[in-house]
């Protein structure tokens, strides 16, 4: 779930440089240099001040002076992002291995979706995937801006004398992120630091994509950043509009029918029973959606070339395809299991009241 709001790139806004190292490190197993040549990790920077944070969950305040001593992680999320989840397994495990070792994660929620400022939603979501290192909220993008950030997810490792070491924007390069962590905790002088590697067993959304198979791209709903809408009717945007239903769509496209409105935040269901269809290439299909008021669930229903998807239902549905939104989430519609080819997805709203933002495959 990249984001292209900033156009300055890197950590602090400071230039690239290097220092000489200091001690004999892990990271210099991973590849060979001359004789001579700065330390692999540069100085990227220093920590910016977190005080634009708008709150903070699971730790008081945390300040760049205050964390001096210790290797900092920082991690930027939104709840609904799949990127995000797929990576999670990796900082829950290495908050439990290194914490007490002098490594501190912090998480910075920088919302995407106008529910995700809701400081309930974070506090239900963090508990959900155990998020239990220190939360900045973000609200108002005051960190995302101080450290000139543009993606989520986005890693920055700062070493003890707070200067950032590493950064990293997306999913992957795992291996190379927990180098670096134990590599700074080594220069801060930590002893009894494992040089194994952590192991995960992600679940549920935190299962890494099947990228051999994946060829659909994440689809945002709402007006002002939609791709790939494909109805025999032209759109209208913040009116109601009845769509008919689209016969044919091609890999990547999508279509509603009922009556919807396309508003700038999402698409929003005005009638009970309309559906949105999506041909797709892809081992997971979700969607970020949710009731317009949370008192009132929505009852859905999932098809997969026509069917009910039996075995390749998600966990947010049944073997039938039945499932109720009841919370703005993310939720997982289909799991295929086996050899992945093209299909067309559909979901029909039983009740009023849907919103449906963006879709993610996996």
């Amino acid at each position: 779930m990249f984001d292209d709001r900033n156009t300055t790139d890197g950590a602090g806004g400071a230039t690239t440089t290097s220092e000489p190292p200091t001690r004999p490190g892990l990271l210099r197993t991973l590849a060979h240099r001359l004789a001579g040549d700065a330390d692999v990790l540069p100085v990227e920077g220093h920590l910016p001040s977190f005080d634009g944070a708008t709150g903070w969950l699971n730790s008081e305040p945390l300040t760049p002076q205050g964390l001096r001593g210790r290797v900092v992680l920082v991690d930027f999320w939104t709840y609904t992002c799949i990127n995000w989840l797929r990576t999670l397994p990796y900082l829950r495990a290495w908050d439990a291995k290194y914490r007490n070792l002098g490594l501190t994660m912090i998480g910075v929620h920088t919302p995407e979706f106008g529910f995700e400022h809701n400081v309930d939603n974070v506090i239900a979501q963090s508990r959900t995937f155990g998020v239990d290192y220190p939360i900045a909220l973000d609200n108002d993008y005051g960190v995302w801006q101080a450290f000139a950030n543009h993606f989520w997810p986005a890693l920055y490792i700062a070493d003890a004398e707070g200067r950032i070491r590493y950064h990293h924007f997306g999913e992957g390069e795992y291996v190379m992120a927990e180098m670096v962590v134990q590599q700074l905790l080594l220069e801060a002088g930590a002893d009894g630091i494992d040089p194994d590697l952590v192991s995960v067993e992600p679940d549920g959304f935190e299962v890494a994509a099947d990228w051999r198979s994946l060829r659909t791209p994440e689809t945002y709903l709402a007006y002002g950043r939609s791709a790939g809408f494909a109805s025999p009717e032209r759109p209208r945007f913040n009116e109601p509009q009845t769509y008919p239903e689209a016969s044919r769509l091609s890999l990547n496209e999508w279509a509603p029918s009922g009556t919807w409105t396309l508003a700038q935040h999402a698409a929003v269901l005005n009638e009970p029973g309309g559906r949105i269809a999506f041909q797709f290439q892809a081992r997971d299909v979700n969607l970020v959606m949710g009731p317009s008021g949370r008192e009132t669930p929505v009852r859905f229903r999932v098809l997969l070339d026509g069917k009910a998807p039996g075995g390749a239902h998600g966990f947010d549905v049944d073997d039938q395809g039945n499932g109720t939104l009841a919370d703005q989430r993310l939720y997982q519609l289909i799991r295929q299991p086996g050899r992945i080819g093209e299909g067309r997805f559909e979901i029909e709203f039983l009740d009023v009241g849907a919103e449906a933002y963006c879709f993610t495959f996996g």
